[in-house]
Order: C-alpha cells, then structure tokens, then sequence
C-alpha cells in the first residue's frame, strides 16, 4: 500500500451542512432562497482555525503591500496578530489533533508562527536587517515546511502540494519586487481558505472524513 491513497479524491466540495451530524464547535452555513439553496457548508474547528489564519496572513500582508504605515506600527500588529493565531490555532484545533495523535503537527505548525513572529519582531526592533529583507521568502518558506510536514503526518497530497507551491512561490518573488507582499498574501491566505472551504484527501484522519467526524461525537466535549 503506497503512502498517500490515489484512490481518494485529491480535492472535492464539502457537502451539504444539512447531511452533517451536529458536533461540538460545528458551524453550519446554509443560505436559501425559497427553494434555491444559494451555499451550504460547514466549518469543523480545523476550517475555523485556517479562516483565522486567512483572514490574520491577508491583514498582515495586505496592510504592508497597500497601507504606508511605519515598519514598527507594522511589526507591532503582524506580531500580535500572529501571537492571536498561535493560541486560537492552538485552542480550536487541540481535540482533534489528540484524537489523531497529530499533537507533532500541531507543535510544529506553531513553532514555525512563533518563529516567523519573533523573526519579524527582531527585524525591526533588533536590527535584524536579513529578516527584514527576506521577510515574504521567510513566510513562505514557514509556511511550506508546515504544510510539509502536515503532509506526511495526515498522508495528503494536497498539503504536500501546497508545500511546493509555496516553495515556488518563493522563487518568483524576485520578479515582482514591487508586489511582494501582495502575492505572499494571496498564497499563504488563499491556501489557508481552501482547505477550509473544501474536503481533502488525508486517507481517513481529515476532519472532514466520517470516521474522525464520528470519532469527535463520541469524546467527551470536556475531554
């Protein structure tokens, strides 16, 4: 048996939030209009968790692409913005990662933010010239090593590719120097929003699978 399982579909949409059983910290999403369902979906702890990030990497980089503030007020905020999305990351995501004895992915996706965090804090306050210079590369490069690593930890080709595309990513930068902070945005925020918005393949330990779904019913919600 090979280590990812072609036979599961790489990418597909979520289904209906009407065909998912309630569990604990589920949202469910569903716009009618009459008998038009115009969006149904649902977000587990996990997508809430890659929304926050979203949402956290499109303020940070968009603000730095288009907003002329100084490089400390900058700092200050993408530091405290990052700091938020390590406990919120931490915090919606912990029973899950338990039960799929995926703890090592967790701690090692917030290891690489408090890095990227205390990286861009020293850059400005510490002199730290070479993060400052090389800060969208060095996001990219975090954010590919974790979606590595998630890769091999929930056997996904989808995080594996996004890893690449992140690591290519970095390679073309320099052909848009003006638009650094934009495209870095676009591509660290837009991967996060993906894997909220849509089932992945992760042979059966994915959040959106049934089993673990099942699984996360039957824990204690105070577990």
């Amino acid at each position: 048996m090979s280590f990812f399982n072609a036979e599961v579909s790489l990418i597909v949409r979520k289904r209906s939030a009407l065909e998912i059983s309630q569990m604990p910290g589920l949202w469910r999403v569903h716009w009618q209009l009459n008998n038009i369902v115009l969006f149904s979906s649902f977000y587990t702890r996990h997508d809430q968790a890659c929304l926050l990030w979203s949402g956290i990497v499109a303020v940070i980089f968009l603000t730095a692409q288009f907003l002329p503030l100084s490089w400390a007020t900058q700092t200050l905020v993408a530091t405290t913005l990052s700091l938020l999305g390590v406990m919120g990351m931490v915090g919606l995501t912990w029973r899950f990662v338990r039960i799929e004895r995926l703890s090592w992915v967790l701690g090692c996706w917030a290891g690489l933010m408090l890095a990227g965090a205390l990286s861009t804090y020293l850059g400005t306050f510490a002199g730290w010239t070479w993060a400052l210079v090389n800060m969208c590369p060095l996001w990219l490069g975090l954010s590919a090593t974790g979606y590595c690593v998630t890769s091999i930890g929930m056997r996904s080709r989808l995080f594996l590719l996004l890893g690449v595309l992140h690591w290519l990513t970095i390679g073309i930068l320099p052909y848009f120097p003006l638009w650094k902070p934009l495209i870095t945005g676009l591509v660290i925020s837009g991967s996060a929003f993906l894997i909220a918005e849509f089932q992945w393949d992760a042979n059966g330990v994915c959040g959106y699978q049934m089993a673990a779904l099942d699984r996360l019913e039957q824990e204690p919600a105070n577990a």
